[in-house]
C-alpha cells in the first residue's frame, strides 16, 4: 500500500528527485550533509563555498488558511524563520554556523495574499537574523525578489538562498562509525532564544499534517489553499478546527494551527557552541527533515543506527496521529517525532554536548547508537514498535 503522504503527490523519501540528481557532481566531500564547492569567490585551495537553497514547503498553505480563518498577522514571521532554517541548519551540519549570506525569493498570488503579508515575512526575516547575532551567529541580508505570479503561485511561496565561504579544515565530512552514540535535540519546547512554545513540527510533513489534523470544511471555504487535482478523500480529513486549543503541558495550551505552525527551530546557536569544543570530534551531524528519523540511511556505509531511547512524543506528533491514524511505521519516516538534529560522536562527549544543548533550554539525549551491519540500516525501538528501515 502507498504511504498516504505519497498519495498526496509528495514523498518524504524524494525518490525521483534523488535519481533525477544522481548523475550531478556531488562536490569536495561526496558523503557531506550538503554539497560544499572549491573556492570559486576567491581561489583560495584552503577554503571552500556552500551555497544552499530551501523553501517553507508547503507550510505556506496552512499560514494562508491560519491568516484568512482568523486575520492573524502573527504566523507569517515564522514562514520566513522556516525557509531560512531549511537553509541555514543543513549548512550547520557541515560545520558552518556563521558569516553566512541570504537572499530571499517570494512568489505570491496578488489577489489573494496581501502587501500586509510580505510586509510581515520580511519583517521575520530581520527579526530572526536580529535575534541570531545576539547569540554569535552572524547572518548578513543580500535582498531578493518578490513576485506577483499568479498564474503559477496559488497562494504563496517563500524560499531563499544561502552563501557561506569556510575553512576546509572546519568542514564536517560525515562519517558514521560502529560505537558512536546518537545524541538528539529535542525539536519541541521552548529555547532560550525562542518567544513562545515550539510545537516541534519543522517545515517537513506539513502536507499530512495540513490534511490530516484539520476538518474537511477548510477545503470548501479555502479551494486554493490545496491541489485540486487530489482525490478528496486525502484532503482535510481531520476532525479538528484551526482554533481549537491544545494542551501543551504545564497546565498550557496553545490553538492547533499555531501548534503545528510553530515556526522551524533552529539549532545555530546550540551547535555554534558545540563546534567551539568538538569540532574536530564529531563524526556527523544529520538534520532529520526529509525522510524524519530515517534520514540518516543516506549517509550510512556499513552500518546500522539503532534509536532506543527516543523523546516521550510531543502533543503535536499525538495530535497528529489521533486526527490520522496514520501507520506508526509512516509517522516515523514522515515526521521528526521529537527530535529534529543529531551529533554523531564518541560516547564519552555524549554528556558534554547534552549539557550544552540543554543550556539553552534544549533537552537533549543519547537516543541510540551505531553497530557494524552488512548495509545501511535504521532500527527504531518505540513504544509503538520496532521498525527498520533500509
Amino acid at each position: 500500500m502507498p504511504l498516504k503522504y505519497d498519495q498526496r503527490g509528495v514523498s518524504a523519501s524524494k525518490d525521483e528527485v534523488h535519481a533525477a540528481i544522481q548523475h550531478l557532481d556531488k562536490g569536495l566531500y561526496p558523503n557531506a550533509f550538503c554539497k560544499i564547492l572549491p573556492d570559486i569567490a576567491a581561489g583560495d585551495p584552503h577554503f571552500c563555498n556552500l551555497l544552499h537553497a530551501d523553501t517553507a514547503g508547503t507550510k505556506t498553505s496552512l499560514a494562508y488558511l491560519y491568516w484568512r480563518e482568523t486575520g492573524d498577522l502573527s504566523v507569517w514571521p515564522g514562514v520566513a524563520q522556516d525557509a531560512i532554517v531549511m537553509n541555514l541548519d543543513d549548512m550547520a551540519c557541515v560545520g558552518c554556523t556563521d558569516n553566512i549570506m541570504l537572499s530571499s525569493t517570494i512568489g505570491r498570488n496578488k489577489k489573494l495574499v496581501s502587501g500586509d503579508v510580505i510586509s510581515a515575512v520580511i519583517r521575520g526575516t530581520s527579526d530572526f537574523v536580529e535575534n541570531m547575532q545576539k547569540h554569535g551567529v552572524n547572518i548578513h541580508l543580500a535582498g531578493g525578489e518578490t513576485a506577483d505570479v499568479g498564474d503559477i503561485v496559488r497562494t504563496i511561496d517563500v524560499g531563499f538562498t544561502a552563501f557561506a565561504r569556510m575553512k576546509r579544515s572546519d568542514v564536517i565530512d560525515s562519517n558514521i562509525k560502529p560505537g558512536d552514540v546518537v545524541v538528539g535535540l529535542a525539536s519541541f519546547g521552548q529555547a532560550t532564544y525562542e518567544d513562545s512554545y515550539n510545537g516541534g513540527m519543522g517545515s517537513n510533513g506539513l502536507t499530512a499534517a495540513r490534511h490530516d489534523v484539520f476538518e474537511k470544511s477548510y477545503a470548501t471555504k479555502y479551494p486554493e489553499s490545496f491541489d485540486p487535482s487530489l482525490p478528496m478523500e486525502v484532503v482535510y480529513t481531520g476532525k479538528t478546527k484551526l482554533t481549537d486549543m491544545v494542551e501543551i503541558g504545564g497546565g498550557k495550551t496553545m490553538s492547533a494551527g499555531k501548534l503545528v505552525l510553530s515556526p522551524t527551530r533552529t539549532y545555530l546557536p546550540v551547535l555554534h557552541a558545540i563546534l567551539a569544543q568538538y569540532r574536530g570530534q564529531i563524526s556527523s551531524i544529520i538534520h532529520n527533515s526529509g525522510g524524519g528519523q530515517t534520514k540518516v540511511l543516506k549517509f550510512l556505509n556499513q552500518a546500522r543506527v539503532v534509536k532506543d531511547n527516543l523523546f516521550p512524543m510531543p502533543p503535536l506528533f499525538r495530535l497528529i496521529h489521533g486526527n490520522s491514524a496514520t501507520d506508526w511505521r509512516e509517522m516515523y519516516q514522515v515526521f521528526n517525532m521529537g527530535h529534529r538534529m543529531e551529533i554523531y560522536l564518541p560516547e564519552h562527549l555524549a554528556q558534554n554536548v547534552v549539557n550544552i544543548s540543554q543550556s539553552f533550554g534544549i533537552d537533549a539525549r543519547v537516543v541510540g547508537r551505531v553497530e557494524k551491519a552488512d548495509y545501511p540500516t535504521v532500527r527504531l525501538q518505540t513504544p509503538n514498535g520496532t521498525f527498520d528501515y533500509a
